[in-house]
Protein backbone atom coordinates (compact mmCIF):
# COMPACT_ATOMS: atom_id res chain seq x y z
CA UNK A 1 0.00 0.00 0.00
CA UNK A 2 3.07 2.35 1.14
CA UNK A 3 4.14 2.15 -2.49
CA UNK A 4 0.90 3.63 -4.04
CA UNK A 5 1.82 6.82 -2.06
CA UNK A 6 3.68 7.92 -4.58
CA UNK A 7 0.26 8.73 -6.51
CA UNK A 8 -0.24 11.48 -3.79
CA UNK A 9 -0.10 15.40 -4.88
CA UNK A 10 0.36 18.07 -2.35
CA UNK A 11 -3.80 18.91 -2.49
CA UNK A 12 -3.95 15.35 -1.28
CA UNK A 13 -1.27 16.15 1.67
CA UNK A 14 -3.52 19.46 2.47
CA UNK A 15 -6.96 18.10 2.42
CA UNK A 16 -5.65 15.06 4.67
CA UNK A 17 -4.12 17.40 7.24
CA UNK A 18 -7.49 19.59 7.16
CA UNK A 19 -9.50 15.83 7.85
CA UNK A 20 -7.26 15.11 10.59
CA UNK A 21 -7.27 18.68 11.78
CA UNK A 22 -11.31 18.57 11.92
CA UNK A 23 -11.67 15.06 13.19
CA UNK A 24 -9.40 16.61 16.10
CA UNK A 25 -12.03 18.81 16.49
CA UNK A 26 -14.82 16.40 16.93
CA UNK A 27 -13.24 14.02 19.35
CA UNK A 28 -12.62 17.17 21.24
CA UNK A 29 -16.72 17.70 21.11
CA UNK A 30 -17.65 14.45 21.18
CA UNK A 31 -15.40 13.81 24.29
CA UNK A 32 -16.45 16.78 26.38
CA UNK A 33 -19.80 16.16 26.35
CA UNK A 34 -19.22 13.46 29.35
CA UNK A 35 -18.14 16.36 31.37
CA UNK A 36 -21.35 18.36 30.98
CA UNK A 37 -23.44 15.08 31.88
CA UNK A 38 -21.65 14.79 35.20
CA UNK A 39 -22.30 18.55 35.70
CA UNK A 40 -25.97 17.32 35.06
CA UNK A 41 -25.72 14.80 37.15
CA UNK A 42 -24.23 16.63 40.45
CA UNK A 43 -27.07 19.34 40.08
CA UNK A 44 -29.79 16.69 39.79
CA UNK A 45 -28.23 15.22 43.14
CA UNK A 46 -28.14 18.28 44.27
CA UNK A 47 -24.89 19.68 44.39
CA UNK A 48 -23.79 22.22 41.54
CA UNK A 49 -20.30 22.27 39.87
CA UNK A 50 -20.04 25.55 42.17
CA UNK A 51 -20.84 23.89 45.32
CA UNK A 52 -24.19 25.27 45.75
CA UNK A 53 -26.71 22.59 47.19
CA UNK A 54 -29.59 24.47 45.62
CA UNK A 55 -31.10 22.48 42.71
CA UNK A 56 -31.14 24.74 39.88
CA UNK A 57 -32.94 23.91 36.77
CA UNK A 58 -31.38 26.89 34.79
CA UNK A 59 -28.14 24.91 35.13
CA UNK A 60 -29.34 22.09 33.59
CA UNK A 61 -30.55 23.59 30.42
CA UNK A 62 -27.68 25.57 30.50
CA UNK A 63 -25.17 22.25 30.35
CA UNK A 64 -27.70 20.66 28.49
CA UNK A 65 -27.63 23.41 26.12
CA UNK A 66 -23.11 23.26 25.60
CA UNK A 67 -23.83 18.81 24.94
CA UNK A 68 -26.56 19.63 22.24
CA UNK A 69 -24.07 22.18 20.32
CA UNK A 70 -21.28 19.93 20.96
CA UNK A 71 -23.50 17.18 19.07
CA UNK A 72 -23.84 19.46 16.27
CA UNK A 73 -20.58 20.93 16.04
CA UNK A 74 -19.31 17.31 16.05
CA UNK A 75 -21.86 16.15 13.17
CA UNK A 76 -20.59 19.77 11.19
CA UNK A 77 -17.19 18.24 11.63
CA UNK A 78 -17.48 15.08 10.84
CA UNK A 79 -19.42 16.25 7.21
CA UNK A 80 -16.56 18.64 7.06
CA UNK A 81 -13.80 15.73 7.58
CA UNK A 82 -16.09 13.41 5.05
CA UNK A 83 -16.07 15.99 2.14
CA UNK A 84 -11.98 16.45 2.34
CA UNK A 85 -11.63 12.36 2.66
CA UNK A 86 -14.22 11.45 0.18
CA UNK A 87 -12.63 13.86 -2.13
CA UNK A 88 -8.51 12.45 -1.45
CA UNK A 89 -9.92 9.02 -1.90
CA UNK A 90 -11.74 9.80 -5.25
CA UNK A 91 -8.33 12.02 -7.15
CA UNK A 92 -5.83 9.31 -5.59
CA UNK A 93 -8.11 6.12 -7.10
CA UNK A 94 -8.32 8.30 -10.45
CA UNK A 95 -4.86 8.84 -10.66
CA UNK A 96 -3.99 4.75 -9.62
CA UNK A 97 -6.57 4.02 -12.68
CA UNK A 98 -4.91 6.25 -15.14
CA UNK A 99 -1.24 5.02 -13.76
CA UNK A 100 -2.84 1.23 -14.76
CA UNK A 101 -4.54 2.33 -17.84
CA UNK A 102 -0.86 4.07 -19.22
CA UNK A 103 1.11 1.22 -17.98
CA UNK A 104 -1.08 -1.34 -19.76
CA UNK A 105 -1.17 0.76 -23.12
CA UNK A 106 2.68 -0.06 -23.10
CA UNK A 107 2.70 -3.69 -22.20
CA UNK A 108 3.48 -6.52 -24.77
CA UNK A 109 2.35 -9.13 -25.73
CA UNK A 110 4.08 -10.96 -23.14
CA UNK A 111 3.22 -8.92 -19.93
CA UNK A 112 -0.40 -8.88 -21.67
CA UNK A 113 -0.11 -12.84 -21.71
CA UNK A 114 1.14 -13.11 -17.96
CA UNK A 115 -1.57 -11.36 -16.27
CA UNK A 116 -4.66 -12.31 -18.86
CA UNK A 117 -7.01 -9.34 -20.32
CA UNK A 118 -9.35 -10.24 -17.63
CA UNK A 119 -7.39 -10.12 -14.66
CA UNK A 120 -6.07 -6.70 -15.71
CA UNK A 121 -9.74 -5.27 -15.73
CA UNK A 122 -10.37 -6.72 -12.58
CA UNK A 123 -6.89 -4.89 -11.23
CA UNK A 124 -7.89 -1.40 -13.11
CA UNK A 125 -11.80 -1.80 -11.89
CA UNK A 126 -12.12 -3.70 -8.31
CA UNK A 127 -8.93 -3.88 -7.36
CA UNK A 128 -8.39 -0.10 -7.03
CA UNK A 129 -12.28 0.21 -5.87
CA UNK A 130 -11.13 -1.58 -2.94
CA UNK A 131 -8.56 0.81 -2.48
CA UNK A 132 -10.22 3.41 -2.60
CA UNK A 133 -12.31 2.05 -0.01
CA UNK A 134 -9.26 2.02 2.36
CA UNK A 135 -8.92 5.08 1.81
CA UNK A 136 -12.39 6.51 2.64
CA UNK A 137 -12.48 4.55 5.74
CA UNK A 138 -9.18 4.76 7.12
CA UNK A 139 -8.49 8.80 6.98
CA UNK A 140 -11.41 8.93 8.90
CA UNK A 141 -11.97 5.20 11.23
CA UNK A 142 -7.67 4.72 11.42
CA UNK A 143 -7.06 8.24 12.76
CA UNK A 144 -10.13 9.02 14.79
CA UNK A 145 -10.09 5.78 16.96
CA UNK A 146 -6.48 5.99 18.28
CA UNK A 147 -6.93 9.91 19.22
CA UNK A 148 -10.52 9.01 20.83
CA UNK A 149 -9.03 6.12 22.73
CA UNK A 150 -5.90 8.03 23.92
CA UNK A 151 -7.65 11.10 24.92
CA UNK A 152 -10.47 9.13 26.94
CA UNK A 153 -8.16 7.53 28.79
CA UNK A 154 -6.58 10.43 29.65
CA UNK A 155 -9.81 12.29 30.98
CA UNK A 156 -10.29 8.88 33.01
CA UNK A 157 -6.62 8.14 34.07
CA UNK A 158 -6.57 8.81 37.96
CA UNK A 159 -10.02 7.32 39.18
CA UNK A 160 -11.15 4.28 40.21
CA UNK A 161 -8.64 1.93 39.13
CA UNK A 162 -11.30 -1.68 39.21
CA UNK A 163 -12.70 0.46 36.35
CA UNK A 164 -9.90 0.84 34.00
CA UNK A 165 -9.10 -2.72 35.21
CA UNK A 166 -12.25 -3.79 33.40
CA UNK A 167 -11.68 -1.84 30.62
CA UNK A 168 -8.32 -2.92 29.46
CA UNK A 169 -9.58 -6.61 30.15
CA UNK A 170 -12.72 -5.74 27.61
CA UNK A 171 -9.92 -4.45 25.05
CA UNK A 172 -7.67 -7.13 25.51
CA UNK A 173 -10.43 -9.71 24.66
CA UNK A 174 -11.39 -7.62 21.76
CA UNK A 175 -8.23 -7.24 20.25
CA UNK A 176 -7.53 -10.88 20.11
CA UNK A 177 -11.04 -12.09 18.87
CA UNK A 178 -10.24 -9.71 16.13
CA UNK A 179 -6.42 -11.30 16.01
CA UNK A 180 -8.09 -14.65 15.46
CA UNK A 181 -10.54 -13.97 12.72
CA UNK A 182 -8.31 -11.74 10.85
CA UNK A 183 -5.98 -14.88 10.86
CA UNK A 184 -8.34 -16.67 9.06
CA UNK A 185 -10.10 -14.92 6.90
CA UNK A 186 -6.93 -12.67 5.25
CA UNK A 187 -5.61 -16.03 2.95
CA UNK A 188 -9.32 -15.91 1.11
CA UNK A 189 -9.56 -12.53 0.37
CA UNK A 190 -6.68 -13.09 -2.28
CA UNK A 191 -8.50 -16.15 -3.15
CA UNK A 192 -11.65 -13.60 -3.71
CA UNK A 193 -9.83 -11.42 -5.97
CA UNK A 194 -8.33 -14.30 -8.09
CA UNK A 195 -11.88 -15.94 -8.44
CA UNK A 196 -13.15 -12.58 -9.67
CA UNK A 197 -10.58 -12.61 -12.39
CA UNK A 198 -11.62 -16.12 -13.34
CA UNK A 199 -15.27 -14.82 -13.08
CA UNK A 200 -14.35 -12.05 -15.30
CA UNK A 201 -12.67 -14.43 -17.83
CA UNK A 202 -15.04 -16.66 -18.17
CA UNK A 203 -17.78 -14.42 -18.54
CA UNK A 204 -15.85 -12.20 -21.14
CA UNK A 205 -15.32 -15.86 -23.16
CA UNK A 206 -18.72 -16.38 -22.64
CA UNK A 207 -20.02 -12.81 -24.33
CA UNK A 208 -17.15 -12.86 -27.22
CA UNK A 209 -17.54 -16.47 -28.58
CA UNK A 210 -21.61 -16.32 -27.76
CA UNK A 211 -22.05 -17.44 -31.23
CA UNK A 212 -19.89 -20.52 -31.38
CA UNK A 213 -21.41 -21.74 -28.21
CA UNK A 214 -25.02 -21.45 -29.55
CA UNK A 215 -23.62 -22.99 -32.80
CA UNK A 216 -22.00 -25.96 -31.25
CA UNK A 217 -24.85 -26.49 -28.29
CA UNK A 218 -22.39 -25.70 -25.54
CA UNK A 219 -24.41 -23.62 -23.63
CA UNK A 220 -24.73 -26.36 -20.85
CA UNK A 221 -20.92 -26.73 -20.86
CA UNK A 222 -20.22 -23.26 -20.59
CA UNK A 223 -22.72 -22.38 -17.86
CA UNK A 224 -21.01 -25.88 -15.62
CA UNK A 225 -18.23 -23.79 -16.15
CA UNK A 226 -18.93 -20.50 -14.68
CA UNK A 227 -20.67 -22.47 -12.15
CA UNK A 228 -17.85 -24.55 -10.82
CA UNK A 229 -16.20 -20.92 -10.28
CA UNK A 230 -19.26 -19.00 -8.93
CA UNK A 231 -19.38 -21.72 -6.33
CA UNK A 232 -16.13 -21.90 -5.61
CA UNK A 233 -16.09 -17.85 -4.91
CA UNK A 234 -19.89 -18.57 -3.02
CA UNK A 235 -18.37 -20.51 -0.44
CA UNK A 236 -15.15 -18.25 0.01
CA UNK A 237 -17.38 -15.37 0.27
CA UNK A 238 -19.87 -17.50 2.77
CA UNK A 239 -16.72 -18.59 4.88
CA UNK A 240 -15.48 -15.30 5.11
CA UNK A 241 -18.77 -13.69 5.69
CA UNK A 242 -19.96 -16.71 8.63
CA UNK A 243 -16.42 -15.67 10.04
CA UNK A 244 -16.61 -11.53 10.05
CA UNK A 245 -19.92 -12.30 11.55
CA UNK A 246 -18.58 -13.12 14.73
CA UNK A 247 -16.97 -9.40 15.09
CA UNK A 248 -20.91 -7.76 15.62
CA UNK A 249 -21.55 -10.16 18.26
CA UNK A 250 -18.68 -9.83 19.94
CA UNK A 251 -18.69 -5.97 19.89
CA UNK A 252 -22.11 -6.07 21.04
CA UNK A 253 -20.86 -8.47 23.93
CA UNK A 254 -18.06 -6.48 24.88
CA UNK A 255 -20.27 -3.20 25.01
CA UNK A 256 -22.88 -4.68 27.38
CA UNK A 257 -20.03 -6.58 29.27
CA UNK A 258 -18.14 -3.76 30.31
CA UNK A 259 -21.68 -1.42 30.91
CA UNK A 260 -22.74 -4.12 33.31
CA UNK A 261 -18.44 -4.52 34.59
CA UNK A 262 -18.90 -0.52 35.44
CA UNK A 263 -22.40 -0.56 37.14
CA UNK A 264 -21.59 -3.77 39.11
CA UNK A 265 -18.11 -2.16 39.99
CA UNK A 266 -20.15 1.47 40.90
CA UNK A 267 -22.49 -0.40 43.13
CA UNK A 268 -19.98 -2.34 44.88
CA UNK A 269 -17.99 1.16 45.39
CA UNK A 270 -20.80 3.32 46.37
CA UNK A 271 -22.03 0.82 49.23
CA UNK A 272 -18.82 0.99 50.42
CA UNK A 273 -18.44 4.68 50.08
CA UNK A 274 -19.40 6.96 53.10
CA UNK A 275 -21.93 10.00 52.51
CA UNK A 276 -19.32 12.25 51.56
CA UNK A 277 -18.10 10.27 48.57
CA UNK A 278 -21.49 8.98 47.55
CA UNK A 279 -22.15 11.71 45.02
CA UNK A 280 -18.55 11.88 43.55
CA UNK A 281 -18.32 8.20 42.98
CA UNK A 282 -21.83 8.45 41.49
CA UNK A 283 -20.49 11.20 38.54
CA UNK A 284 -17.40 9.00 38.31
CA UNK A 285 -19.68 6.08 37.24
CA UNK A 286 -21.68 8.04 34.97
CA UNK A 287 -18.69 9.74 33.71
CA UNK A 288 -16.70 6.44 33.16
CA UNK A 289 -19.42 4.78 31.86
CA UNK A 290 -19.76 7.24 28.87
CA UNK A 291 -15.89 7.57 28.39
CA UNK A 292 -15.68 3.92 28.63
CA UNK A 293 -18.15 3.14 25.51
CA UNK A 294 -16.02 5.96 23.38
CA UNK A 295 -13.06 3.58 23.91
CA UNK A 296 -14.61 0.85 23.09
CA UNK A 297 -16.45 2.34 20.34
CA UNK A 298 -12.59 3.13 18.88
CA UNK A 299 -11.95 -0.17 19.20
CA UNK A 300 -14.83 -1.06 17.40
CA UNK A 301 -13.80 1.31 14.58
CA UNK A 302 -10.53 0.11 14.36
CA UNK A 303 -12.53 -3.64 14.16
CA UNK A 304 -14.02 -2.45 10.88
CA UNK A 305 -10.71 -1.31 9.09
CA UNK A 306 -9.52 -4.73 9.87
CA UNK A 307 -12.37 -5.98 8.58
CA UNK A 308 -11.78 -3.49 5.53
CA UNK A 309 -8.05 -3.57 5.31
CA UNK A 310 -7.07 -7.40 4.26
CA UNK A 311 -8.77 -7.46 1.09
CA UNK A 312 -7.97 -3.69 0.33
CA UNK A 313 -4.01 -4.93 0.88
CA UNK A 314 -4.31 -8.10 -1.13
CA UNK A 315 -6.16 -5.33 -3.45
CA UNK A 316 -3.10 -3.40 -3.36
CA UNK A 317 -0.58 -5.42 -3.58
CA UNK A 318 -2.47 -7.05 -6.92
CA UNK A 319 -2.03 -2.81 -8.37
CA UNK A 320 1.13 -2.72 -7.55
CA UNK A 321 2.19 -6.33 -9.69
CA UNK A 322 0.56 -4.42 -12.78
CA UNK A 323 2.39 -1.22 -12.15
CA UNK A 324 6.17 -2.44 -10.78
CA UNK A 325 6.00 -5.04 -14.14
CA UNK A 326 8.93 -3.74 -16.31
CA UNK A 327 8.44 -3.33 -20.03
CA UNK A 328 10.08 -6.17 -22.19
CA UNK A 329 10.09 -4.01 -25.07
CA UNK A 330 11.34 -1.17 -24.00
CA UNK A 331 11.78 2.70 -25.83
CA UNK A 332 15.14 3.23 -27.18
CA UNK A 333 16.85 6.31 -27.44
CA UNK A 334 15.31 7.40 -30.55
CA UNK A 335 16.15 7.71 -34.34
CA UNK A 336 16.03 11.66 -35.19
CA UNK A 337 16.99 10.97 -39.29
CA UNK A 338 18.02 7.42 -41.00
CA UNK A 339 20.12 7.57 -44.48
CA UNK A 340 17.35 4.68 -45.88
CA UNK A 341 13.83 5.48 -46.33
CA UNK A 342 10.91 2.37 -46.55
CA UNK A 343 13.85 -0.57 -46.01
CA UNK A 344 13.38 -3.25 -43.60
CA UNK A 345 16.12 -5.96 -43.14
CA UNK A 346 16.86 -9.10 -41.38
CA UNK A 347 19.86 -9.97 -40.29
CA UNK A 348 20.22 -13.48 -39.41
CA UNK A 349 17.40 -13.66 -37.11
CA UNK A 350 16.02 -16.10 -34.14
CA UNK A 351 12.65 -15.66 -32.51
CA UNK A 352 11.50 -17.91 -29.22
CA UNK A 353 8.55 -16.81 -27.45
CA UNK A 354 9.23 -15.90 -23.91
CA UNK A 355 7.64 -19.29 -22.57
CA UNK A 356 8.51 -21.17 -25.83
CA UNK A 357 10.80 -24.33 -25.90
CA UNK A 358 12.11 -23.88 -29.24
CA UNK A 359 12.63 -20.96 -32.02
CA UNK A 360 9.83 -20.18 -34.04
CA UNK A 361 12.04 -18.38 -36.35
CA UNK A 362 15.39 -19.48 -37.35
CA UNK A 363 18.22 -17.56 -38.42
CA UNK A 364 16.16 -15.59 -40.81
CA UNK A 365 17.87 -12.82 -43.26
CA UNK A 366 16.70 -10.80 -45.97
CA UNK A 367 16.64 -7.08 -47.15
CA UNK A 368 13.02 -5.25 -48.49
CA UNK A 369 14.23 -1.92 -50.60
CA UNK A 370 11.61 1.07 -51.06
CA UNK A 371 8.41 0.82 -52.97
CA UNK A 372 8.81 -3.07 -53.24
CA UNK A 373 5.88 -5.52 -52.44
CA UNK A 374 7.30 -8.36 -50.80
CA UNK A 375 4.97 -11.56 -49.54
CA UNK A 376 5.54 -14.28 -47.20
CA UNK A 377 3.41 -17.59 -47.27
CA UNK A 378 3.60 -21.05 -45.76
CA UNK A 379 1.51 -23.24 -43.59
CA UNK A 380 -0.25 -22.28 -40.58
CA UNK A 381 1.98 -21.85 -37.82
CA UNK A 382 4.95 -21.57 -39.87
CA UNK A 383 5.94 -18.21 -38.40
CA UNK A 384 4.93 -15.94 -40.87
CA UNK A 385 2.92 -13.62 -38.69
CA UNK A 386 5.98 -14.27 -36.07
CA UNK A 387 8.16 -12.85 -38.70
CA UNK A 388 5.93 -9.85 -39.58
CA UNK A 389 5.20 -9.22 -35.41
CA UNK A 390 9.17 -8.41 -35.02
CA UNK A 391 9.26 -5.59 -37.60
CA UNK A 392 6.20 -3.66 -35.51
CA UNK A 393 8.18 -4.79 -32.90
CA UNK A 394 5.40 -6.19 -30.87
CA UNK A 395 8.05 -8.91 -29.63
CA UNK A 396 11.98 -8.21 -30.22
CA UNK A 397 13.69 -10.96 -32.17
CA UNK A 398 15.85 -13.79 -29.35
CA UNK A 399 18.71 -13.64 -31.67
CA UNK A 400 20.17 -11.03 -34.46
CA UNK A 401 18.84 -7.69 -35.60
CA UNK A 402 15.48 -6.34 -37.27
CA UNK A 403 16.59 -3.06 -39.30
CA UNK A 404 14.07 -0.41 -40.80
CA UNK A 405 15.56 2.57 -42.56
CA UNK A 406 18.81 1.19 -42.00
CA UNK A 407 18.24 1.53 -38.23
CA UNK A 408 17.37 -1.78 -35.62
CA UNK A 409 14.10 -1.43 -34.58
CA UNK A 410 15.48 -1.26 -30.56
CA UNK A 411 17.04 1.99 -30.86
CA UNK A 412 13.41 3.74 -32.18
CA UNK A 413 10.85 5.31 -29.79
CA UNK A 414 7.69 3.28 -30.27
CA UNK A 415 5.84 6.10 -31.61
CA UNK A 416 8.72 6.59 -34.09
CA UNK A 417 8.54 3.25 -35.21
CA UNK A 418 5.12 3.26 -35.04
CA UNK A 419 4.94 6.19 -37.25
CA UNK A 420 6.68 4.60 -39.92
CA UNK A 421 4.77 1.54 -40.31
CA UNK A 422 0.92 1.15 -41.08
CA UNK A 423 -0.04 -2.31 -40.24
CA UNK A 424 -3.20 -4.22 -40.57
CA UNK A 425 -3.67 -7.37 -38.19
CA UNK A 426 -5.55 -10.67 -39.29
CA UNK A 427 -8.30 -10.16 -37.03
CA UNK A 428 -9.79 -6.63 -38.18
CA UNK A 429 -10.40 -4.21 -34.93
CA UNK A 430 -12.85 -1.94 -34.97
CA UNK A 431 -13.43 0.49 -31.95
CA UNK A 432 -17.08 2.00 -31.07
CA UNK A 433 -17.92 5.83 -32.56
CA UNK A 434 -17.91 6.17 -36.27
CA UNK A 435 -16.44 5.12 -39.16
CA UNK A 436 -14.11 8.39 -39.74
CA UNK A 437 -12.39 8.13 -36.24
CA UNK A 438 -11.53 4.74 -36.73
CA UNK A 439 -9.96 5.30 -39.91
CA UNK A 440 -8.74 8.61 -38.72
CA UNK A 441 -7.44 6.89 -35.85
CA UNK A 442 -4.96 7.64 -33.01
CA UNK A 443 -2.28 10.54 -34.58
CA UNK A 444 -3.13 9.85 -37.98
CA UNK A 445 -4.43 13.75 -38.26
CA UNK A 446 -5.51 12.78 -41.76
CA UNK A 447 -7.73 15.51 -43.73
CA UNK A 448 -11.29 14.71 -44.87
CA UNK A 449 -9.59 14.09 -48.53
CA UNK A 450 -7.01 11.89 -47.50
CA UNK A 451 -9.39 9.37 -45.60
CA UNK A 452 -11.48 9.54 -48.68
CA UNK A 453 -8.20 8.28 -50.56
CA UNK A 454 -8.25 5.27 -48.07
CA UNK A 455 -11.44 4.45 -48.39
CA UNK A 456 -11.52 4.22 -52.55
CA UNK A 457 -8.31 2.37 -52.50
CA UNK A 458 -9.46 -0.14 -49.53
CA UNK A 459 -12.44 -0.49 -51.37
CA UNK A 460 -15.13 0.74 -49.04
CA UNK A 461 -16.55 3.13 -50.61
CA UNK A 462 -19.22 1.08 -52.10
CA UNK A 463 -20.57 0.05 -48.73
CA UNK A 464 -19.94 3.12 -47.03
CA UNK A 465 -22.53 4.75 -49.71
CA UNK A 466 -24.82 2.85 -48.77
CA UNK A 467 -25.43 4.44 -45.10
CA UNK A 468 -27.37 7.15 -44.55
CA UNK A 469 -24.54 8.91 -42.54
CA UNK A 470 -21.80 7.86 -44.77
CA UNK A 471 -18.73 8.14 -43.01
CA UNK A 472 -20.05 9.27 -39.91
CA UNK A 473 -22.15 6.28 -39.56
CA UNK A 474 -22.42 4.52 -36.19
CA UNK A 475 -19.63 1.69 -35.45
CA UNK A 476 -20.47 -0.68 -32.82
CA UNK A 477 -18.26 -1.90 -30.17
CA UNK A 478 -15.81 -3.98 -31.99
CA UNK A 479 -17.60 -3.60 -35.10
CA UNK A 480 -20.31 -5.67 -34.61
CA UNK A 481 -22.79 -4.00 -37.02
CA UNK A 482 -20.25 -4.68 -40.39
CA UNK A 483 -19.43 -8.00 -41.80
CA UNK A 484 -16.32 -9.01 -41.85
CA UNK A 485 -15.27 -8.23 -45.07
CA UNK A 486 -16.10 -4.65 -44.27
CA UNK A 487 -14.08 -4.81 -41.23
CA UNK A 488 -10.98 -5.72 -42.82
CA UNK A 489 -11.76 -3.41 -45.52
CA UNK A 490 -12.36 -0.38 -42.89
CA UNK A 491 -8.86 -1.31 -40.77
CA UNK A 492 -7.39 -1.70 -44.15
CA UNK A 493 -8.57 2.15 -44.89
CA UNK A 494 -7.58 3.19 -41.38
CA UNK A 495 -3.57 2.07 -42.08
CA UNK A 496 -3.87 3.64 -45.89
CA UNK A 497 -4.85 6.66 -43.94
CA UNK A 498 -1.14 7.05 -41.90
CA UNK A 499 0.91 7.44 -45.62
CA UNK A 500 3.23 5.52 -43.85
CA UNK A 501 6.44 4.49 -45.58
CA UNK A 502 6.23 0.51 -44.38
CA UNK A 503 2.38 -1.13 -44.56
CA UNK A 504 2.25 -4.61 -43.11
CA UNK A 505 -0.92 -6.47 -43.95
CA UNK A 506 -0.85 -9.40 -41.67
CA UNK A 507 -3.46 -12.27 -43.86
CA UNK A 508 -5.90 -9.01 -44.39
CA UNK A 509 -7.20 -10.51 -47.49
CA UNK A 510 -8.48 -13.45 -46.40
CA UNK A 511 -11.74 -12.02 -45.23
CA UNK A 512 -12.10 -10.52 -48.62
CA UNK A 513 -13.47 -12.32 -51.80
CA UNK A 514 -11.52 -12.66 -54.86
CA UNK A 515 -13.14 -10.01 -56.80
CA UNK A 516 -12.65 -7.44 -54.09
CA UNK A 517 -9.05 -8.86 -53.50
CA UNK A 518 -8.04 -8.33 -56.43
CA UNK A 519 -9.22 -4.60 -56.87
CA UNK A 520 -7.73 -3.47 -53.82
CA UNK A 521 -4.39 -5.06 -54.79
CA UNK A 522 -3.89 -2.96 -58.29
CA UNK A 523 -5.10 0.10 -56.29
CA UNK A 524 -2.51 -0.42 -53.84
CA UNK A 525 0.30 -1.14 -56.14
CA UNK A 526 -1.09 2.35 -58.32
CA UNK A 527 -1.70 4.94 -55.44
CA UNK A 528 0.89 3.42 -53.08
CA UNK A 529 3.71 2.51 -55.47
CA UNK A 530 6.16 4.84 -53.53
CA UNK A 531 5.51 2.76 -50.47
CA UNK A 532 6.52 -1.11 -49.52
CA UNK A 533 4.42 -3.67 -48.90
CA UNK A 534 4.77 -6.56 -46.60
CA UNK A 535 1.88 -9.02 -47.26
CA UNK A 536 1.35 -12.28 -45.24
CA UNK A 537 -1.31 -14.18 -46.65
CA UNK A 538 -2.32 -17.97 -47.20
CA UNK A 539 -4.04 -17.48 -50.46
CA UNK A 540 -1.42 -17.45 -53.49
CA UNK A 541 -3.95 -15.44 -55.74
CA UNK A 542 -2.84 -12.80 -52.96
CA UNK A 543 0.50 -12.67 -53.73
CA UNK A 544 0.76 -13.83 -57.23
CA UNK A 545 2.00 -10.39 -58.33
CA UNK A 546 4.44 -9.41 -55.37
CA UNK A 547 7.93 -8.55 -56.86
CA UNK A 548 9.03 -11.13 -54.66
CA UNK A 549 7.78 -13.95 -52.51
CA UNK A 550 9.11 -15.75 -49.68
CA UNK A 551 8.42 -19.04 -48.47
CA UNK A 552 8.72 -20.11 -44.82
CA UNK A 553 8.73 -23.31 -43.48
CA UNK A 554 9.11 -24.45 -39.82
CA UNK A 555 10.47 -21.25 -39.01
CA UNK A 556 13.17 -21.32 -42.15
CA UNK A 557 13.16 -19.47 -45.67
CA UNK A 558 12.98 -22.59 -48.17
CA UNK A 559 12.79 -20.47 -51.12
CA UNK A 560 12.35 -17.04 -52.76
CA UNK A 561 11.61 -15.08 -55.87
CA UNK A 562 8.80 -14.17 -57.82
CA UNK A 563 5.47 -16.77 -58.73
CA UNK A 564 7.27 -18.24 -62.04
CA UNK A 565 10.81 -18.65 -60.12
CA UNK A 566 9.20 -20.43 -57.38
CA UNK A 567 6.95 -23.21 -59.30
CA UNK A 568 10.22 -24.22 -61.05
CA UNK A 569 12.47 -23.99 -58.03
CA UNK A 570 10.65 -24.48 -54.85
CA UNK A 571 8.54 -27.78 -53.94
CA UNK A 572 6.73 -26.65 -50.75
CA UNK A 573 5.42 -23.11 -52.58
CA UNK A 574 4.47 -25.59 -55.95
CA UNK A 575 2.71 -27.73 -53.31
CA UNK A 576 0.51 -24.73 -51.74
CA UNK A 577 -0.05 -23.94 -55.75
CA UNK A 578 -1.15 -27.43 -56.50
CA UNK A 579 -3.95 -27.00 -53.78
CA UNK A 580 -5.21 -23.78 -54.55
CA UNK A 581 -4.77 -23.20 -58.39
CA UNK A 582 -5.89 -25.57 -61.82
CA UNK A 583 -3.41 -27.02 -63.81
CA UNK A 584 -4.88 -23.96 -65.99
CA UNK A 585 -3.62 -21.72 -64.10
CA UNK A 586 -0.65 -23.12 -62.92
CA UNK A 587 0.26 -23.20 -66.93
CA UNK A 588 -1.16 -19.39 -67.43
CA UNK A 589 1.01 -18.55 -64.12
Amino acid sequence: MFKLLKFTKKKDLLFALLAVGFIVVQVWLELKMPDYMNIITQIAQGKSSMGSTTYELKDIWSNGGKMLLCALGSMAASVVTSFFVVSVAADFSARIREALYVKVQGFSSNEINKFSTASLITRSTNDVQQVQSLITMGLQLMIKAPITAVWAIIKISGKQWQWSMAVAIAVSFMVIAILIIMSLVVKKFKKIQKLTDDINRITRENLTGIRVIRAYNAEKYQEEKFESINEDMTNTQLFTGRIMAFIGPIMSMVMNGIALAIYWIGAYLINRADIFEFQTLFGDMVVYMAYGMQIISSFMMLAIMFMIAPRSLVSAKRINEVLSTEFTIKDGSGVQNTKEEGTVEFKNVSFRYPDGQSNVLENISFRINKGETVAFIGSTGCGKSSLVNLIARFYDATFGEVLVDGENVKNYKKEELAGKIGYVSQKAVLFSGDINSNINFGDNNADRERVNDAVIISQSEEFIKTLEEGLDAHVAQGGQNFSGGQKQRLSIARALARKSEIFIFDDTFSALDYKTDRILRNALKTKMKESTCIIVAQRIGTIIDADRIFVIDNGEIVGKGTHKELLDTCETYKEIAQSQLSEEELKNA
